[in-house]
């Protein structure tokens, strides 16, 4: 048993401190989700539906406290955290009204003298594990789902946002779900490793970084579980010539910096055609000037931290070393009081002059910068938007459909967007390729990796 501290990145201090589970916690764990699946699985669904708004009623009704505290754990705005727990009810919510739907049995066209039909069943025990940064919206795209689904799950949150697995487990107890049916887990890596390896997990759904899912995945291999991850991004944008230059300045400036940065399908580089660049570049350095870079429990502040000092550290490390290739920075870091070097506060920052030989434009920054290229074609464009590791997302910004379309038809990305960015439409699916990460969440979509296909094939004599 080993002590987790989160350390707060509004002022270094420690906010709250919990001791790992011990080896007779996890074991229990594990064997009350295990008993109480067996007859979760069989509460009809209607009941379990009922019993999934409840909790969102329970969790929402505690709104205010909720974002307090996220603003302590991970950094973001007391302004801005209070949306996180409108965006958990919203998938929530969502995912509820398409259960029934999306969980229905498939009959195949009648066959003489033989009944046939295929049911969705569930896997058993999900194991969750979610990250920091957005800790309410990723937990809830696989939480949900898995419920609804008639699986148990256990869930690990990171040990920057403890008190987010404490507050979902609350909001399901006072809902009136059945015990054992959600836990939580406050673990080591070891732990999380051996739990992982111990074959009593049926799912693993993991979000957070490409080492963090390719270990996951190792620890996985030595079974035959299903595995969902959702990873990294760097994800592009594309300003066409047509596009309405007033929203793509905004909705992109809000795409890279909103949660400073922190966000997998944010905003990292941006690609303007030539004949608005100039123009598209002031907007966007005028609005990022603009930022009031201060303490999250301010509420005049609307850019935090970032969630630790090496993170920020990362970030100026990838900034310098663009400016030391030939890249310009357009924004004076003094101009924001608060950014300070060893510290977690760091300046918004736009680059221009920028390539794909600098690490700001081809690795994952996690914070507030984006780099700017003019481009003189769709070609172009696609050729540099497809010049990356990741595909979470992708942007194109224009009047034109069919172009928007075309492009689309060939950009690597789990999500094509047109005129805006950074948001998950609960209605799609939310996926990735390449080292974004497999597997789907949201959606009808999104109840298929937790359930598994069972047919029935009844011949009559």
């Amino acid at each position: 048993m080993t002590i987790l501290q989160c350390i707060s990145p509004v002022d270094g201090r420690v906010y709250v401190e919990r001791s790992t589970s011990s080896a007779v916690e996890i074991e229990r764990t594990l064997s009350r989700s295990a008993a109480a699946q067996k007859h979760w699985r069989s509460v009809p669904l209607s009941v379990r539906k009922s019993l999934c708004s409840r909790a969102v009623d329970a969790f929402t009704a505690n709104k205010q406290d909720i974002a307090c505290e996220l603003s302590w754990q991970m950094g973001r705005p007391i302004c801005q955290t209070p949306g996180e727990v409108d965006g958990f009810a919203e998938r929530a919510r969502h995912m509820i009204s398409i259960a029934e739907a999306a969980l229905q049995t498939i009959t195949p066209a009648a066959k003489q003298g033989v009944t046939r039909y295929i049911k969705r069943e569930p896997l058993g025990i999900v194991l969750v594990i979610a990250p920091w940064n957005y800790p309410y919206l990723t937990a809830v795209n696989a939480i949900l789902p898995a419920l609804l689904a008639g699986n148990s799950v256990i869930l690990k949150h990171s040990a920057q946002t403890p008190l987010c697995a404490e507050r979902l487990h609350q909001a399901f107890t006072e809902a009136g779900l059945p015990e054992g049916v959600f836990q939580y887990l406050h673990l080591s890596h070891e732990d999380t490793t051996k739990i992982i390896q111990s074959n009593e997990i049926d799912f693993l759904a993991f979000t957070g970084s490409v080492a963090g899912g390719r270990a996951v995945q190792t620890a996985a291999a030595s079974s035959f579980i299903g595995v969902g991850l959702e990873l990294g991004g760097k994800d592009p944008a594309y300003v066409r010539h047509d596009a309405n230059l007033t929203n793509a300045i905004e909705t992109l400036t809000d795409g890279a910096f909103f949660n400073s940065g922190q966000s997998c399908c944010g905003i990292e580089r941006i690609y303007v055609d030539q004949s608005l660049f100039a123009d598209f570049v002031e907007g966007v350095v005028a609005l990022a000037k603009n930022y009031r870079l201060g303490r999250p429990d301010d509420a005049n502040s609307n850019l935090g931290p970032l969630v630790k000092t090496s993170a920020a550290e990362f970030v100026r490390g990838q900034i310098d070393d663009a400016i030391s290739a030939g890249a310009k920075a357009l924004i004076d870091p003094a101009g924001f009081a608060m950014n300070r070097a060893g510290s977690p506060y760091l300046a918004p920052q736009v680059l221009i002059n920028v390539d794909h030989r600098m690490r700001v434009m081809t690795q994952e920054s996690f914070g507030p910068v984006v780099g700017i290229m003019p481009i003189s074609s769709d070609e172009q464009a696609l050729q540099l938007m497809n010049d990356s590791s990741f595909g979470l997302s992708a942007s194109v910004f224009t009047q034109d459909e069919a172009a928007a379309l075309a492009l689309g038809e060939q950009v690597d990305t789990g999500t094509w967007f047109m005129n805006r960015c950074d948001y998950l439409d609960p209605a799609l699916a939310w996926t990735g390729v390449k080292n974004s990460g497999r597997g789907c969440t949201l959606s009808a979509l999104g109840f298929e990796q937790f359930t598994r296909p069972k047919s029935y094939h009844l011949k009559k004599i």
